[in-house]
């Protein structure tokens, strides 16, 4: 197994180009902030981004934790790729990364600055400094539901190969640690946003009981309705699961983990 790595100080763009650099190398497999990607699918470890403070977050990016390592390491090992891309800050992160994960040497080290420009690499620092995104090179549904609440806006990019297109996705997220401070939303602005939402569709006369209950995997929403008599109720109630879904993770991005609509009363027009 061939081992590369992308070496840049935080927030040049690595992970932004990481891909690229895989795609142009024939990599199939990734090590970034604590994830093991396989394509555009994360298949194991944890993200550093998820961590409370940066000390912590820099902990779980070199795989420091025990069970951490081993999950990510017996991945690899079961994997048996024939090549893998780390990223990191510096040579010495990225040497420890690999013999944490048990597969030291790296034979190659990439620096952002070889396949980035001036400009490029500016502008990614003002990105972190300004408004404290990260990138991970994954979409952003293969993130969501551990990434509830926070910022997560997908990054697409399209590859031309000869005559055929590949499109990736990355994700833009803000981490737990960063010094912009917390993003919350309160279980209000949530309600009326299911108000807001649910009478969008017509048929339904009046919402109620609204109850939120927000988990670390994403937000739980119950709520009863009345449906206008002559109107199709399983149609109406599957539709108002749609579109408080929709409306709700477009504005807030919070991943929805449960919509339950119950029907409570069917109202004759007078």
């Amino acid at each position: 197994m061939k081992v590369t790595a992308l070496v840049g100080s935080s927030g040049t763009g690595k992970s932004y180009q990481a891909m690229n650099l895989a795609l142009n190398r024939g990599i199939a497999y990734v090590v970034d902030d604590g994830l093991l990607i396989f394509g555009n699918q994360v298949l194991g470890g944890s993200s550093a981004k998820r961590e409370d403070s940066r000390m912590a977050a820099v902990k779980r990016a070199l795989f420091l934790d025990p069970g951490h390592r081993k999950e990510v390491g017996d991945l690899i090992k079961n994997r048996k790729p024939d090549g893998i891309l780390l990223i990191g800050t510096s040579d010495r992160m990225v040497d420890i990364i690999a013999e944490n994960l048990d597969i030291a040497p790296v034979d190659e080290k990439v620096y952002i600055e070889d396949i980035s420009t001036g400009d490029e690499i500016r502008m990614a620092k003002s990105q972190r400094s300004r408004e404290g995104k990260h990138i991970i090179p994954v979409p952003t549904f293969q993130i969501k539901e551990d990434f509830s609440g926070y910022f997560l806006n997908p990054l697409r990019a399209i590859r031309r190969l000869g005559m055929a297109e590949r499109i990736s996705e990355k994700s833009v997220v803000r981490p737990t640690f960063s010094y912009l401070g917390d993003y919350r939303i309160s279980n209000r602005v949530v309600r009326d946003l299911v108000l807001f939402a649910s009478y969008k569709i017509i048929g339904v006369e009046r919402v109620t009981g609204i109850q939120v209950h927000n988990t670390i995997h994403g937000l739980e929403i119950s709520f009863a309705i009345n449906i206008v008599y002559g109107n199709p109720i399983r149609a109406i109630s599957e539709r108002v699961q749609e579109q408080v879904r929709e409306e709700i993770e477009y504005m807030t991005s919070f991943h929805i983990r449960e919509i339950r609509v119950f029907v409570k009363n069917l109202i004759i027009p007078e």
